[in-house]
C-alpha cells in the first residue's frame, strides 16, 4: 500500500487560559491518500479550522505527529518546514490573505516567484490557473477592485498553481455563487484525476461533503468516519 501524502496520529490540541485549559482536539488519527478528497464536518467551534492548522504546519499539536509526504513536521526546522509546505501543500483559507499591492496574476504567482521559478513560466502557469477560475478577465486587477467571490478564487488559484500533493480548504466555496462554487468544486475532482491531487476540505454544506470520498466528524475533540 502506498505511504499517505498527508498523515496525523494521536494528534492533540490544548489552549491554556489563565488556570483554565481547553481541550479542543484529542488523540486524532487521519491518513490522506493520493488522489483523495476528504471532507471534515462539524459544528461550529469543533475544531476543524484547528485540525487543518495542524495539519498544515501552521500551528504546533500539543501531542502527536503530523507527517507531509513522510516527513516529520514536528522534526524539520522552520525554514524546511516551509519549503515542504510551499512544494507539496496548498492552503485555501477563510482569510485569503491577497496581497493588496500585487495584481491577480501576481498573487497567484507568489508561491512559484519563492521557489525560484523563471518570472516567463510563472505568468503562464499563473494566468492558465486564473482562466480555469473564471477570471481571464481580471488577471490585472488589484484586492481593492475584487469582489469577495473574486477574491476567494484568486486565493484557490494561488493554492493550486504549485500543482501541490494536497490541498487543505477551509470553507473553500463559502463566499461564492452557485455557479462558481461549482465551477471551484469540479477544478479540485479535474486535479484529483489528473495530477493526483488529494483535497482535505472543511465544509458545513452536506451536499459538498457527500461529493467527498470520506466524510469525517469532529465531535467531542474526536474524529470519527461517517457512512455515507
Amino acid at each position: 500500500m502506498n505511504n499517505p501524502v498527508l498523515a496525523c496520529y494521536g494528534l492533540a490540541k490544548t489552549y491554556s487560559e489563565g488556570a483554565s485549559r481547553v481541550d479542543v482536539l484529542n488523540h486524532i488519527e487521519l491518513e490522506i491518500n493520493a488522489s483523495e478528497m476528504v471532507a471534515i464536518v462539524g459544528s461550529s467551534g469543533s475544531g476543524k479550522s484547528t485540525l487543518l492548522h495542524l495539519l498544515g504546519g501552521l500551528d504546533k499539536p500539543s501531542h502527536g505527529r503530523v507527517l507531509l509526504n513522510g516527513k516529520n513536521l514536528q522534526h524539520v526546522s522552520e525554514v524546511e518546514k516551509c519549503q515542504l509546505r510551499n512544494r507539496y501543500l496548498g492552503f485555501v483559507y477563510q482569510f485569503h490573505h491577497i496581497l493588496p499591492e500585487f495584481s491577480a496574476l501576481e498573487n497567484v504567482g507568489m508561491p512559484l516567484l519563492i521557489r525560484g521559478e523563471e518570472p516567463a513560466l510563472i505568468e503562464q502557469k499563473a494566468a492558465h490557473i486564473l482562466e480555469q477560475v473564471g477570471l481571464q478577465d481580471r488577471m490585472k486587477h488589484r484586492l481593492g477592485q475584487l469582489s469577495g467571490g473574486e477574491r476567494q478564487r484568486v486565493a484557490i488559484a494561488r493554492a493550486l498553481v504549485s500543482e501541490p500533493l494536497c490541498v487543505l480548504a477551509d470553507e473553500p466555496t463559502g463566499n461564492l455563487d452557485p455557479h462558481n462554487a461549482e465551477r471551484v468544486l469540479q477544478l479540485f475532482f479535474d486535479l484529483q484525476k489528473s495530477r493526483k491531487t488529494s483535497v482535505v476540505m472543511v465544509t458545513h454544506d452536506p451536499a459538498i461533503a457527500q461529493r467527498a470520498q470520506r466524510i469525517m466528524r469532529i465531535q467531542d475533540g474526536k474524529l470519527v468516519e461517517e457512512k455515507k
